[in-house]
């Protein structure tokens, strides 16, 4: 698809009932890298519509400064480019990516995602702990995970 075909189709996929009942138009991009097909003709396509865009990229590439939301969430061992934002989200723990490492950087928000798995309970509490020695970390869970929904 082009870029205009996909804002298109993001604009009929939207559910009509939710701006009308105040909602914004809000649509987030990720999975995968999302900032390897995001550009100028798609934000400027989907913007036309009506629509603020936000990513969740893993920082490796430069975002473009016309994206409404940028959420940043680094993996270990890879190359920070993207180093200023809205929101930084750090999986927890994840040697190589030590919270300390990000924490003076420009965002607005950080947060510490527990990372899942088999000692996700320990991941979760160790996550809390650091939250609450550091606060200008917060704690982020995935609400799904919790409620059942994968």
């Amino acid at each position: 698809m082009d870029a205009e075909m996909l804002a298109r189709r993001i604009d009929d996929t939207w559910v009509r009932g939710a701006t009308a009942a105040g909602g914004r138009r809000f649509v987030v991009m990720t999975g995968g890298e999302p900032l390897l097909q995001v550009d100028a003709a798609l934000i400027t396509a989907v913007h036309a519509r009506g629509f603020e865009i936000a990513v969740e990229t893993n920082g490796t590439i430069s975002a473009p400064a016309e994206l409404d939301w940028v959420c940043v969430s680094p993996k270990a061992g890879a190359i920070l480019v993207q180093t200023r934002g809205d929101e930084l989200k750090l999986v927890y723990p994840q040697e190589g990516a030590e919270p300390e490492r990000f924490a003076g950087m420009e965002f607005r928000n950080f947060f510490l995602q527990p990372m899942d798995g088999p000692m996700k309970t320990q991941n979760t509490a160790a996550a809390l702990a650091y939250c609450l020695e550091h606060p200008q970390w917060r704690l982020s869970i995935q609400m799904h995970k919790l409620v059942g929904i994968r």
